[in-house]
Protein backbone atom coordinates (compact mmCIF):
# COMPACT_ATOMS: atom_id res chain seq x y z
CA UNK A 1 0.00 0.00 0.00
CA UNK A 2 1.34 3.39 -0.74
CA UNK A 3 2.71 5.21 2.32
CA UNK A 4 0.44 8.64 2.62
CA UNK A 5 2.75 11.58 4.00
CA UNK A 6 0.55 12.63 6.62
CA UNK A 7 -0.03 8.81 8.50
CA UNK A 8 -1.06 8.81 11.89
CA UNK A 9 2.41 6.30 11.92
CA UNK A 10 4.62 8.86 11.13
CA UNK A 11 2.57 11.49 12.77
CA UNK A 12 2.82 8.93 16.15
CA UNK A 13 6.72 8.67 15.58
CA UNK A 14 7.36 12.16 15.02
CA UNK A 15 5.90 13.57 17.89
CA UNK A 16 7.60 10.62 20.27
CA UNK A 17 10.84 11.01 18.80
CA UNK A 18 10.38 14.67 19.48
CA UNK A 19 9.78 14.89 22.97
CA UNK A 20 12.68 12.20 23.24
CA UNK A 21 15.08 14.16 21.37
CA UNK A 22 13.73 17.36 23.50
CA UNK A 23 14.06 15.78 26.67
CA UNK A 24 17.55 14.65 25.81
CA UNK A 25 18.47 18.64 24.97
CA UNK A 26 16.89 20.29 27.49
CA UNK A 27 18.98 17.78 30.18
CA UNK A 28 22.23 19.45 28.07
CA UNK A 29 21.12 22.97 28.31
CA UNK A 30 20.39 22.56 32.09
CA UNK A 31 23.72 20.60 32.55
CA UNK A 32 25.35 23.49 30.46
CA UNK A 33 24.11 26.59 32.57
CA UNK A 34 23.16 25.37 36.11
CA UNK A 35 25.46 22.17 36.89
CA UNK A 36 28.37 24.63 38.01
CA UNK A 37 26.48 26.57 40.31
CA UNK A 38 24.65 23.23 41.39
CA UNK A 39 28.48 21.90 41.90
CA UNK A 40 29.38 24.98 44.69
CA UNK A 41 26.59 25.24 46.22
CA UNK A 42 26.81 21.19 47.29
CA UNK A 43 30.35 22.40 48.32
CA UNK A 44 29.51 25.02 50.42
CA UNK A 45 26.63 23.06 52.27
CA UNK A 46 29.84 20.01 52.73
CA UNK A 47 31.70 23.08 54.31
CA UNK A 48 29.05 24.67 56.53
CA UNK A 49 27.78 20.61 57.51
CA UNK A 50 31.24 20.03 58.92
CA UNK A 51 31.55 23.26 60.90
CA UNK A 52 28.60 22.31 62.54
CA UNK A 53 29.87 19.05 63.60
CA UNK A 54 33.12 20.09 64.65
CA UNK A 55 31.59 23.33 66.48
CA UNK A 56 29.31 20.86 68.01
CA UNK A 57 31.98 18.32 69.10
CA UNK A 58 33.79 21.64 70.72
CA UNK A 59 30.80 22.41 72.68
CA UNK A 60 30.61 18.94 74.03
CA UNK A 61 34.21 18.92 74.49
CA UNK A 62 34.33 15.79 72.47
CA UNK A 63 36.69 17.37 70.02
CA UNK A 64 39.76 16.22 71.21
CA UNK A 65 38.52 12.70 72.33
CA UNK A 66 38.82 9.19 70.52
CA UNK A 67 35.14 8.60 69.97
CA UNK A 68 35.28 11.40 67.43
CA UNK A 69 38.03 10.50 65.88
CA UNK A 70 36.13 8.38 63.36
CA UNK A 71 33.26 11.04 62.48
CA UNK A 72 36.45 13.55 61.70
CA UNK A 73 37.85 10.63 59.14
CA UNK A 74 34.42 11.15 57.85
CA UNK A 75 33.41 14.39 57.22
CA UNK A 76 36.98 14.78 55.74
CA UNK A 77 36.52 11.67 53.43
CA UNK A 78 32.69 12.39 51.98
CA UNK A 79 33.57 15.99 51.76
CA UNK A 80 36.89 15.73 50.51
CA UNK A 81 37.69 18.57 52.83
CA UNK A 82 40.82 19.72 54.52
CA UNK A 83 40.66 20.29 57.81
CA UNK A 84 42.68 21.90 60.29
CA UNK A 85 42.19 22.99 64.44
CA UNK A 86 44.33 25.05 66.55
CA UNK A 87 44.56 26.93 69.76
CA UNK A 88 45.12 30.52 69.99
CA UNK A 89 48.90 29.79 71.11
CA UNK A 90 48.99 28.15 67.21
CA UNK A 91 49.54 24.66 68.88
CA UNK A 92 47.32 22.06 66.53
CA UNK A 93 44.52 20.35 67.68
CA UNK A 94 43.71 17.89 64.95
CA UNK A 95 44.56 17.85 61.28
CA UNK A 96 43.34 15.90 58.72
CA UNK A 97 46.71 16.76 55.99
CA UNK A 98 50.44 15.23 57.23
CA UNK A 99 51.69 18.45 56.13
CA UNK A 100 50.43 20.50 58.89
CA UNK A 101 53.84 23.20 58.63
CA UNK A 102 51.88 24.22 55.07
CA UNK A 103 48.38 23.97 56.06
CA UNK A 104 49.34 25.73 59.43
CA UNK A 105 51.18 28.73 57.34
CA UNK A 106 48.04 28.99 55.26
CA UNK A 107 45.67 29.85 58.30
CA UNK A 108 48.13 32.10 59.58
CA UNK A 109 48.03 33.90 56.71
CA UNK A 110 44.24 33.97 55.77
CA UNK A 111 43.88 35.28 59.79
CA UNK A 112 46.03 37.84 59.07
CA UNK A 113 45.01 39.11 56.23
CA UNK A 114 47.42 38.18 54.17
CA UNK A 115 45.82 37.58 50.31
CA UNK A 116 48.59 36.07 47.79
CA UNK A 117 45.10 34.59 46.36
CA UNK A 118 41.96 35.83 44.32
CA UNK A 119 39.42 36.33 47.25
CA UNK A 120 35.56 36.62 46.83
CA UNK A 121 33.92 35.90 50.92
CA UNK A 122 30.56 34.08 50.04
CA UNK A 123 29.32 34.50 53.60
CA UNK A 124 30.38 36.34 56.93
CA UNK A 125 29.28 35.95 60.52
CA UNK A 126 30.10 36.07 63.69
CA UNK A 127 31.65 32.66 64.59
CA UNK A 128 32.99 31.89 60.57
CA UNK A 129 34.10 33.43 56.67
CA UNK A 130 33.07 31.64 53.75
CA UNK A 131 35.25 33.23 51.02
CA UNK A 132 35.96 31.67 47.45
CA UNK A 133 39.98 31.56 46.56
CA UNK A 134 41.37 31.72 43.05
CA UNK A 135 44.89 30.13 42.35
CA UNK A 136 45.76 31.98 39.44
CA UNK A 137 49.54 30.10 39.64
CA UNK A 138 48.11 26.79 39.71
CA UNK A 139 44.76 27.54 38.06
CA UNK A 140 42.62 26.15 40.69
CA UNK A 141 39.60 27.10 42.98
CA UNK A 142 38.82 27.03 46.17
CA UNK A 143 35.99 27.17 49.17
CA UNK A 144 37.60 28.31 52.56
CA UNK A 145 35.96 28.78 55.41
CA UNK A 146 37.44 29.32 58.70
CA UNK A 147 36.21 30.64 62.38
CA UNK A 148 35.78 30.18 65.79
CA UNK A 149 34.88 27.00 67.36
CA UNK A 150 32.81 27.57 70.64
CA UNK A 151 36.35 25.98 72.45
CA UNK A 152 37.58 29.32 71.48
CA UNK A 153 39.59 27.37 68.71
CA UNK A 154 40.25 28.47 65.56
CA UNK A 155 39.54 26.02 62.92
CA UNK A 156 40.29 26.32 58.90
CA UNK A 157 38.98 24.11 56.00
CA UNK A 158 39.10 24.12 52.59
CA UNK A 159 37.99 21.93 49.80
CA UNK A 160 38.82 22.03 45.87
CA UNK A 161 36.12 22.89 43.15
CA UNK A 162 37.45 20.64 40.48
CA UNK A 163 37.25 22.17 36.71
CA UNK A 164 33.73 22.69 36.79
CA UNK A 165 33.47 23.45 32.98
CA UNK A 166 35.86 20.14 32.12
CA UNK A 167 33.60 18.60 34.06
CA UNK A 168 29.95 19.95 32.00
CA UNK A 169 32.05 18.97 28.65
CA UNK A 170 32.63 15.61 30.04
CA UNK A 171 28.77 15.15 31.20
CA UNK A 172 27.77 16.64 28.19
CA UNK A 173 29.51 14.58 25.89
CA UNK A 174 28.14 11.48 27.80
CA UNK A 175 24.84 12.93 27.68
CA UNK A 176 24.87 13.45 23.59
CA UNK A 177 25.70 9.57 23.69
CA UNK A 178 23.09 8.24 26.10
CA UNK A 179 20.19 10.56 23.76
CA UNK A 180 21.26 9.37 20.50
CA UNK A 181 21.34 5.89 21.87
CA UNK A 182 17.38 7.13 22.99
CA UNK A 183 16.78 8.68 20.34
CA UNK A 184 17.03 5.62 18.24
CA UNK A 185 15.85 3.14 20.40
CA UNK A 186 12.63 5.15 20.79
CA UNK A 187 12.50 5.14 17.04
CA UNK A 188 12.16 1.27 16.75
CA UNK A 189 10.12 1.04 19.58
CA UNK A 190 7.49 3.60 18.49
CA UNK A 191 7.43 2.00 14.66
CA UNK A 192 6.91 -1.74 16.40
CA UNK A 193 4.41 -0.32 19.06
CA UNK A 194 2.61 2.54 16.75
CA UNK A 195 2.52 -0.08 13.72
CA UNK A 196 0.03 -2.57 16.53
CA UNK A 197 -2.05 0.53 16.89
CA UNK A 198 -1.83 2.02 12.96
CA UNK A 199 -1.84 -1.71 11.26
CA UNK A 200 -5.77 -2.08 12.36
CA UNK A 201 -6.51 1.45 11.21
CA UNK A 202 -5.05 1.40 7.52
CA UNK A 203 -6.90 -1.77 7.37
CA UNK A 204 -10.31 0.02 7.61
CA UNK A 205 -9.41 2.54 5.97
CA UNK A 206 -9.04 0.69 3.07
CA UNK A 207 -12.30 -1.18 3.46
CA UNK A 208 -14.04 2.13 4.24
CA UNK A 209 -12.87 3.29 0.45
CA UNK A 210 -13.77 -0.32 -1.10
CA UNK A 211 -16.85 0.31 0.62
CA UNK A 212 -17.55 3.70 -0.63
CA UNK A 213 -16.85 1.65 -4.19
CA UNK A 214 -19.82 -0.44 -3.50
CA UNK A 215 -16.88 -3.61 -2.71
CA UNK A 216 -18.88 -5.35 0.15
CA UNK A 217 -16.65 -8.35 -0.12
CA UNK A 218 -13.83 -6.71 1.90
CA UNK A 219 -14.16 -7.83 5.91
CA UNK A 220 -12.41 -6.89 8.94
CA UNK A 221 -10.99 -9.84 10.84
CA UNK A 222 -11.90 -9.20 14.66
CA UNK A 223 -9.28 -10.64 16.82
CA UNK A 224 -10.16 -8.97 20.63
CA UNK A 225 -12.42 -6.44 22.30
CA UNK A 226 -10.72 -3.18 22.18
CA UNK A 227 -12.24 0.02 20.57
CA UNK A 228 -10.20 -0.37 16.96
CA UNK A 229 -11.86 -4.06 17.22
CA UNK A 230 -15.33 -2.81 18.20
CA UNK A 231 -15.10 -0.01 15.25
CA UNK A 232 -13.90 -2.92 12.93
CA UNK A 233 -17.28 -5.23 14.01
CA UNK A 234 -19.29 -2.17 13.22
CA UNK A 235 -18.15 -1.84 10.02
CA UNK A 236 -18.59 -5.36 8.93
CA UNK A 237 -21.89 -5.01 9.92
CA UNK A 238 -22.58 -1.27 8.26
CA UNK A 239 -20.85 -3.25 5.12
CA UNK A 240 -23.96 -6.01 5.10
CA UNK A 241 -26.94 -3.67 5.97
CA UNK A 242 -25.45 -1.06 3.02
CA UNK A 243 -25.00 -4.16 0.24
CA UNK A 244 -28.86 -4.89 1.76
CA UNK A 245 -30.33 -1.37 1.80
CA UNK A 246 -28.44 -0.43 -1.49
CA UNK A 247 -30.06 -3.81 -3.03
CA UNK A 248 -33.56 -2.89 -1.84
CA UNK A 249 -33.55 0.83 -3.06
CA UNK A 250 -32.40 -0.09 -7.00
CA UNK A 251 -35.23 -2.93 -6.61
CA UNK A 252 -37.25 0.21 -5.42
CA UNK A 253 -35.77 2.58 -8.33
CA UNK A 254 -36.56 0.22 -10.91
CA UNK A 255 -39.67 -0.62 -10.53
CA UNK A 256 -40.73 3.04 -10.20
CA UNK A 257 -39.58 4.02 -13.00
CA UNK A 258 -41.00 1.22 -14.47
CA UNK A 259 -44.54 1.75 -13.13
CA UNK A 260 -44.01 5.50 -14.91
CA UNK A 261 -43.74 4.96 -18.13
CA UNK A 262 -45.78 1.79 -17.98
CA UNK A 263 -48.93 3.78 -18.48
CA UNK A 264 -47.58 5.46 -21.56
CA UNK A 265 -46.81 2.43 -23.41
CA UNK A 266 -49.73 0.50 -22.85
CA UNK A 267 -51.64 1.44 -25.69
CA UNK A 268 -48.98 1.26 -28.14
CA UNK A 269 -47.91 -2.20 -27.02
CA UNK A 270 -51.58 -3.58 -27.50
CA UNK A 271 -52.02 -2.55 -31.09
CA UNK A 272 -48.59 -3.81 -32.41
CA UNK A 273 -48.70 -6.88 -30.21
CA UNK A 274 -52.45 -8.10 -32.14
CA UNK A 275 -51.34 -7.12 -35.19
CA UNK A 276 -48.09 -9.19 -34.49
CA UNK A 277 -49.47 -12.25 -33.20
CA UNK A 278 -52.07 -12.26 -36.05
CA UNK A 279 -49.70 -11.94 -38.54
CA UNK A 280 -47.11 -14.50 -37.07
CA UNK A 281 -49.93 -17.20 -35.88
CA UNK A 282 -51.85 -16.99 -39.45
CA UNK A 283 -48.80 -19.48 -41.18
CA UNK A 284 -49.07 -22.22 -38.82
CA UNK A 285 -52.53 -21.83 -38.76
CA UNK A 286 -53.36 -22.29 -42.30
CA UNK A 287 -50.99 -25.06 -42.31
CA UNK A 288 -52.38 -26.72 -39.49
CA UNK A 289 -55.85 -25.92 -41.26
CA UNK A 290 -55.03 -27.43 -44.24
CA UNK A 291 -52.99 -30.51 -43.13
CA UNK A 292 -56.10 -31.77 -41.08
CA UNK A 293 -58.39 -30.84 -44.06
CA UNK A 294 -55.97 -33.24 -45.84
CA UNK A 295 -55.73 -36.34 -43.47
CA UNK A 296 -60.23 -35.79 -43.16
CA UNK A 297 -60.48 -36.28 -46.90
CA UNK A 298 -57.79 -38.87 -46.88
CA UNK A 299 -55.87 -37.17 -49.21
CA UNK A 300 -53.02 -39.37 -49.12
CA UNK A 301 -54.49 -42.96 -47.65
CA UNK A 302 -50.81 -44.30 -46.99
CA UNK A 303 -49.59 -44.58 -43.31
CA UNK A 304 -46.12 -42.93 -44.23
CA UNK A 305 -48.21 -39.88 -45.43
CA UNK A 306 -50.63 -39.55 -42.42
CA UNK A 307 -47.62 -39.59 -40.41
CA UNK A 308 -46.01 -36.86 -42.80
CA UNK A 309 -49.12 -34.62 -42.06
CA UNK A 310 -49.65 -35.40 -38.24
CA UNK A 311 -46.40 -34.39 -37.91
CA UNK A 312 -46.31 -31.03 -39.67
CA UNK A 313 -49.56 -30.38 -37.34
CA UNK A 314 -47.52 -31.23 -34.07
CA UNK A 315 -44.75 -29.25 -35.34
CA UNK A 316 -46.09 -26.07 -36.09
CA UNK A 317 -48.12 -26.14 -32.73
CA UNK A 318 -45.42 -26.33 -31.10
CA UNK A 319 -43.81 -23.42 -32.79
CA UNK A 320 -47.11 -21.74 -31.92
CA UNK A 321 -46.91 -22.71 -28.19
CA UNK A 322 -43.14 -21.42 -27.90
CA UNK A 323 -44.26 -18.54 -29.47
CA UNK A 324 -47.47 -17.85 -27.02
CA UNK A 325 -44.76 -18.76 -24.20
CA UNK A 326 -41.94 -15.87 -25.32
CA UNK A 327 -45.20 -13.39 -25.97
CA UNK A 328 -46.23 -13.81 -22.58
CA UNK A 329 -42.78 -13.48 -21.33
CA UNK A 330 -42.62 -10.55 -23.22
CA UNK A 331 -46.10 -8.79 -22.72
CA UNK A 332 -44.85 -9.43 -18.73
CA UNK A 333 -41.94 -7.43 -19.43
CA UNK A 334 -43.32 -4.62 -21.24
CA UNK A 335 -46.35 -3.78 -19.04
CA UNK A 336 -43.99 -4.70 -16.17
CA UNK A 337 -45.92 -7.18 -14.38
CA UNK A 338 -42.65 -9.02 -14.14
CA UNK A 339 -40.70 -7.71 -11.00
CA UNK A 340 -37.22 -6.66 -11.64
CA UNK A 341 -34.83 -7.76 -8.55
CA UNK A 342 -31.75 -5.96 -8.54
CA UNK A 343 -29.10 -7.97 -6.67
CA UNK A 344 -25.21 -8.39 -6.98
CA UNK A 345 -23.66 -11.09 -8.77
CA UNK A 346 -20.53 -12.76 -10.90
CA UNK A 347 -21.22 -12.35 -14.53
CA UNK A 348 -18.22 -14.33 -15.70
CA UNK A 349 -20.04 -17.29 -13.65
CA UNK A 350 -23.17 -16.42 -15.39
CA UNK A 351 -21.98 -16.62 -19.15
CA UNK A 352 -19.91 -19.75 -17.97
CA UNK A 353 -23.23 -21.80 -17.01
CA UNK A 354 -24.94 -20.42 -20.08
CA UNK A 355 -21.99 -21.91 -22.29
CA UNK A 356 -22.39 -25.46 -20.26
CA UNK A 357 -25.81 -25.68 -20.99
CA UNK A 358 -25.12 -24.78 -24.74
CA UNK A 359 -22.04 -26.75 -25.10
CA UNK A 360 -23.50 -29.96 -26.58
CA UNK A 361 -25.28 -27.71 -29.54
CA UNK A 362 -21.97 -26.04 -29.94
CA UNK A 363 -20.47 -28.85 -31.09
CA UNK A 364 -23.28 -30.42 -33.01
CA UNK A 365 -22.83 -27.20 -34.70
CA UNK A 366 -18.68 -27.63 -34.93
CA UNK A 367 -18.12 -23.94 -33.92
CA UNK A 368 -15.02 -22.59 -31.78
CA UNK A 369 -16.25 -20.81 -28.71
CA UNK A 370 -13.51 -18.07 -27.44
CA UNK A 371 -14.40 -16.88 -23.50
CA UNK A 372 -11.37 -16.38 -21.78
CA UNK A 373 -12.07 -14.13 -18.79
CA UNK A 374 -11.48 -15.47 -15.74
CA UNK A 375 -11.47 -12.82 -13.22
CA UNK A 376 -14.82 -12.28 -10.99
CA UNK A 377 -16.66 -9.10 -12.06
CA UNK A 378 -19.21 -8.56 -9.87
CA UNK A 379 -22.64 -6.65 -11.52
CA UNK A 380 -26.30 -5.19 -10.44
CA UNK A 381 -28.91 -6.61 -12.53
CA UNK A 382 -31.66 -9.29 -12.44
CA UNK A 383 -29.57 -12.29 -12.40
CA UNK A 384 -32.31 -14.82 -13.83
CA UNK A 385 -33.07 -11.98 -16.75
CA UNK A 386 -29.50 -11.52 -17.37
CA UNK A 387 -29.02 -15.56 -18.35
CA UNK A 388 -31.98 -14.57 -20.52
CA UNK A 389 -30.17 -12.32 -22.28
CA UNK A 390 -27.11 -14.16 -22.15
CA UNK A 391 -28.61 -17.08 -23.69
CA UNK A 392 -31.16 -15.68 -26.61
CA UNK A 393 -27.61 -14.16 -28.03
CA UNK A 394 -25.97 -17.22 -27.94
CA UNK A 395 -28.47 -18.33 -29.64
CA UNK A 396 -28.75 -16.19 -32.09
CA UNK A 397 -24.64 -16.27 -32.99
CA UNK A 398 -24.88 -19.93 -33.15
CA UNK A 399 -27.53 -20.55 -35.55
CA UNK A 400 -26.11 -17.56 -37.76
CA UNK A 401 -22.16 -18.53 -37.26
CA UNK A 402 -20.86 -18.96 -40.56
CA UNK A 403 -17.33 -19.07 -42.60
CA UNK A 404 -14.94 -19.56 -39.65
CA UNK A 405 -17.30 -20.66 -37.45
CA UNK A 406 -16.13 -18.83 -34.58
CA UNK A 407 -18.16 -16.93 -31.36
CA UNK A 408 -16.19 -14.88 -29.12
CA UNK A 409 -17.14 -13.48 -25.69
CA UNK A 410 -15.55 -10.69 -24.15
CA UNK A 411 -16.09 -7.69 -21.92
CA UNK A 412 -14.97 -3.82 -22.06
CA UNK A 413 -14.77 -2.05 -18.77
CA UNK A 414 -15.81 1.40 -17.93
CA UNK A 415 -16.29 3.65 -15.08
CA UNK A 416 -19.59 2.72 -13.72
CA UNK A 417 -20.51 -0.18 -16.16
CA UNK A 418 -19.57 -3.29 -18.35
CA UNK A 419 -19.94 -3.89 -21.59
CA UNK A 420 -20.51 -7.77 -22.22
CA UNK A 421 -19.96 -8.63 -26.51
CA UNK A 422 -21.26 -11.44 -28.18
CA UNK A 423 -19.17 -11.67 -31.81
CA UNK A 424 -20.25 -14.39 -34.15
CA UNK A 425 -18.44 -15.16 -38.06
CA UNK A 426 -20.96 -14.82 -40.69
CA UNK A 427 -22.89 -12.40 -42.80
CA UNK A 428 -23.71 -8.62 -41.68
CA UNK A 429 -27.16 -7.63 -41.15
CA UNK A 430 -28.36 -5.32 -43.88
CA UNK A 431 -27.93 -1.61 -42.73
CA UNK A 432 -31.45 -0.79 -43.87
CA UNK A 433 -32.29 -3.68 -41.52
CA UNK A 434 -29.83 -3.05 -38.51
CA UNK A 435 -32.36 -0.74 -36.29
CA UNK A 436 -35.25 -3.27 -36.64
CA UNK A 437 -34.00 -6.40 -34.94
CA UNK A 438 -35.35 -5.82 -31.92
CA UNK A 439 -38.77 -5.11 -33.21
CA UNK A 440 -41.13 -7.99 -32.20
CA UNK A 441 -41.40 -10.71 -34.98
CA UNK A 442 -39.03 -8.89 -37.17
CA UNK A 443 -36.91 -11.04 -39.15
CA UNK A 444 -34.19 -10.17 -41.64
CA UNK A 445 -33.67 -13.45 -43.28
CA UNK A 446 -37.03 -14.80 -42.68
CA UNK A 447 -36.26 -18.26 -44.00
CA UNK A 448 -33.34 -18.59 -41.88
CA UNK A 449 -35.49 -17.85 -39.12
CA UNK A 450 -37.88 -20.28 -40.04
CA UNK A 451 -35.53 -23.35 -40.47
CA UNK A 452 -34.21 -23.31 -36.93
CA UNK A 453 -37.34 -22.37 -36.11
CA UNK A 454 -37.49 -19.25 -34.86
CA UNK A 455 -40.25 -16.40 -33.88
CA UNK A 456 -38.32 -13.10 -33.91
CA UNK A 457 -39.13 -12.71 -30.54
CA UNK A 458 -35.76 -13.50 -28.88
CA UNK A 459 -34.09 -9.96 -29.28
CA UNK A 460 -37.31 -7.96 -28.69
CA UNK A 461 -36.75 -9.99 -25.10
CA UNK A 462 -33.61 -8.87 -24.75
CA UNK A 463 -34.68 -5.12 -25.48
CA UNK A 464 -37.51 -5.32 -23.13
CA UNK A 465 -34.81 -6.75 -20.21
CA UNK A 466 -32.30 -4.18 -21.13
CA UNK A 467 -35.07 -1.58 -20.64
CA UNK A 468 -36.06 -2.64 -17.06
CA UNK A 469 -32.59 -2.57 -16.23
CA UNK A 470 -32.29 0.89 -17.76
CA UNK A 471 -28.92 0.16 -19.47
CA UNK A 472 -28.22 0.08 -23.10
CA UNK A 473 -27.80 -3.25 -25.57
CA UNK A 474 -26.99 -2.54 -29.44
CA UNK A 475 -26.05 -4.41 -32.39
CA UNK A 476 -22.51 -3.93 -35.08
CA UNK A 477 -21.79 -5.23 -38.12
CA UNK A 478 -17.79 -6.13 -38.71
CA UNK A 479 -16.28 -7.06 -41.81
CA UNK A 480 -16.35 -11.13 -40.64
CA UNK A 481 -19.35 -11.06 -38.66
CA UNK A 482 -21.79 -9.23 -36.11
CA UNK A 483 -21.40 -8.47 -32.74
CA UNK A 484 -24.08 -8.16 -29.90
CA UNK A 485 -23.58 -6.12 -27.14
CA UNK A 486 -25.34 -5.11 -23.44
CA UNK A 487 -24.32 -2.77 -20.66
CA UNK A 488 -24.74 -3.82 -16.84
CA UNK A 489 -24.08 -1.66 -13.76
CA UNK A 490 -20.62 -2.12 -11.71
CA UNK A 491 -21.14 0.69 -9.17
CA UNK A 492 -23.92 1.85 -6.62
CA UNK A 493 -25.23 4.34 -9.00
CA UNK A 494 -28.58 4.19 -10.79
CA UNK A 495 -28.64 4.66 -14.55
CA UNK A 496 -31.93 6.37 -14.15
Amino acid sequence: MKKRAHSIRRQMVGIITGLVAGTVLLCWLLNTTIAGWYYTQNKQKSLLDAFEAIDSASKEGTLTSADFDIEFERICSNGNITIMIIRPDQQVVRSSTNNIDKLQLQFLEVILGIRQNETEIIRQTNSYTLERQIDSRMESEYLVLWGTLEDGNLVLMRVALESIQESVAISNQLLAIIGIFAVIVSLVLVYIVTRKITDPIVELTNISRKMSELDFDAKYKVTGNNEIEQLGSHINQLSETLEQTISELKSANNELQIDIEKKEQIDEMRKDFLSNVSHELKTPLALISGYAEGLKECVQEDPESRDFYCEVIMDEADKMNQMVKKLLTLNQLEFGNDVVAMERFDITELIRGVLGSASILIQQNEIELSFTEQEQLYVWADEFKVEEVVTNFLSNAIHHCEFEKRILIYYTKKPDCVRIHVFNTGKAIPEEDIGNVWIKFYKVDKARTREYGGSGIGLSIVKAIMDSFHRECGVVNHEDGVEFWFELDTSNTSNA
